[in-house]
């Protein structure tokens, strides 16, 4: 079992987005409300006082959308000021990136994931459930622009979804050739849109990695990641191609992070809801941050028991939380 020292913060679950296999058409959310999500100030008391003390040295800002969150830049700069803190990243849709690329990397941000699951803008927004004004553009000038200010190597994150955009594998995993642009091809998960889960299924990333073999080759990269994703390069390429394999491959054994939901639900693995704590009910009723840090060790001490394990275990059925709920 690796250290568990990645903690992935999702800061609110709204998005500007709908995607299929995050949010199902016409299904209506019960956001967060405002006075639900964690405060800038119970978050950053959160981190420096409990979870730094416990060993977690990298954070991830996810959402929803975390470029929706309030003050979202001083939030980057608080968390990138504490000593301990080795990696702060985010991952976003890109949508509102390209203005406040410049900002996010002053303020200490160095790392980040922008969702393009298609170089298609009808695709696109087919699948981000866009019916006016294309997105496409506007996501494309912000992957450009947080490349120009010095995000090098960015990533892209691409779910896959058969017949939707498989056939775009190539076009995609292209974009690593000349750039040094990692491209995460990640397997498609019954999280989130069940009833299209069950329409589409999955491919399985020894799939998509035979596909790219039969063009280019391809080889395993010297280029190790901090998540699962299994590395490789086409010969010659700039950039990487990584391939996480929820549903084909179990990597429990790896997994070394937690994730916090906007609203304090600290939960030890993306495919089980058992063993969750509520750090901000408990923080607001005045439990203190030295037996809040004793939860959460202990929390980290039966994580593997929790750990989804080759889908013979855990949560069955429908997930209480959609993806963006959860956090990614």
């Amino acid at each position: 079992m690796n250290q568990v020292d990645y903690l992935r913060i999702s800061l609110i679950d709204r998005c500007n987005f709908r995607c299929q296999y995050c949010m199902p058409e016409g299904t209506e959310l019960d956001y967060i409300l405002k006075q639900d999500l964690l405060t800038d100030e119970e978050l950053l008391t959160l981190i420096q006082k409990v979870f730094i003390p416990v060993g977690f040295t990298r954070f991830r800002l996810t959402g929803g959308e975390p470029l929706l969150r309030p003050r979202v830049v001083e939030l980057v700069r608080a968390i990138a000021s504490f000593r301990e803190t080795q990696d702060l990243s985010m991952t976003t849709n890109g949508f509102l990136l390209a203005p406040m690329a410049q900002s996010l990397y002053h303020a200490g941000l160095r790392r980040i994931n922008i969702s393009l699951d298609s170089l298609d803008p009808e695709v696109f927004d087919q699948i981000i459930g866009n019916r006016g004004r294309s997105r496409w553009q506007d996501v494309w000038n912000g992957i450009q622009a947080a490349y120009s200010v010095g995000f090098d190597p960015l990533k892209i994150n691409v779910v896959v979804i058969p017949d939707v955009n498989d056939q775009e594998i190539l076009d995609l995993a292209a974009l690593t050739i000349d750039k040094q642009w990692h491209v995460r091809f990640i397997e498609f998960m019954p999280i989130g849109n069940l009833s299209l889960f069950g329409d589409r299924g999955w491919i399985s990333s020894a799939e998509l990695r035979q596909r790219i073999h039969a063009r280019w080759g391809l080889t395993e990269s010297q280029v190790r990641g901090s998540g699962p994703a299994d590395i490789f390069q086409i010969p010659g390429a700039k950039g990487t191609l990584g391939f996480i394999s929820q549903m084909s491959e179990c990597f429990c054994d790896r997994c070394n992070r937690m994730r916090l939901s906007a609203d304090g639900w600290l939960r030890p693995c993306l495919l089980n809801e058992t063993g969750q704590i509520d750090l901000k009910t408990a923080l607001r009723t005045g439990v203190s941050t030295t037996e809040l840090r004793q939860k959460v060790r202990e929390l980290l001490a039966i994580k593997p028991e929790i750990n989804f394990k080759s889908r013979d275990s855990g949560t069955t059925g429908a997930y209480a939380r959609t993806m963006s709920q959860i956090g990614g």
